[in-house]
């Protein structure tokens, strides 16, 4: 019997897939949560054979979970989203995410897909693949993608400075020629889509 923990802070979408893998001969959900960080800890108390993780939790996201996960628990991690950007795919597998699966997936296949995993397979769906295969280059200058490193961490503009070495000023010259080259309002919305794209 493969044993699940589950997680996704949609009750109604969390209860209809807990209740199509119950479906299933040989899978069993034994706990699911609507938190990242609750989910760290049931895989912690439980060590279930897989952990499933929506991507799009508040608080502590699908991939902080799996990264936390990682650190405290050898179980294999499998995350569910809606939609990712290329970038969320790549840090994803090298926080050693071993399935990335669209929510559109059907239940009979994503059933095949956990007991692939629990066996010692890789899942990765062909359409995120060829998006990150296809990925257009980073427009960013190395400094620039250091300000925003320290900037998508919530750090102000006084802490990113003497983190890097630069003066205010010149932060800022840094973060408004970023944000001119992504196309957005602020250094926060940068910063993002940095991080989205697998660039910080």
């Amino acid at each position: 019997m493969i044993r699940v923990v589950l997680a996704d802070d949609e009750d109604l979408v969390r209860g209809a897939l807990a209740n199509l893998l119950e479906l299933e001969p040989d899978i069993t959900v034994i706990a699911q949560t609507g938190s990242g960080a609750e989910a760290v800890e049931l895989a912690d108390e439980h060590r279930p054979d897989l952990v499933v993780l929506d991507l799009e939790m508040n608080g502590m996201d699908g991939l902080a979970a799996a990264e936390a996960i990682r650190d405290r628990v050898d179980v294999p991690v499998v995350i569910v989203t809606r939609h990712a950007r290329h970038g969320v795919l790549k840090r994803a597998l090298a926080a050693g995410v071993r399935a990335f699966v669209p929510k559109v997936t059907p239940a009979p296949k994503l059933s095949a897909i956990l007991r692939d995993v629990h066996a010692g397979g890789r899942y990765v769906d062909p359409e995120l693949a060829a998006s990150a295969l296809s990925a257009p280059a980073c427009p960013l200058t190395e400094r620039e993608l250091d300000v925003l490193r320290h900037s998508h961490s919530g750090a102000p503009i006084s802490e990113i400075a003497e983190a890097t070495h630069l003066a205010p000023g010149t932060v800022r010259n840094y973060l408004s020629s970023a944000m001119s080259k992504l196309d957005v309002q602020n250094r926060h919305a940068a910063a993002r889509r940095a991080w989205e794209e697998g660039w910080i």
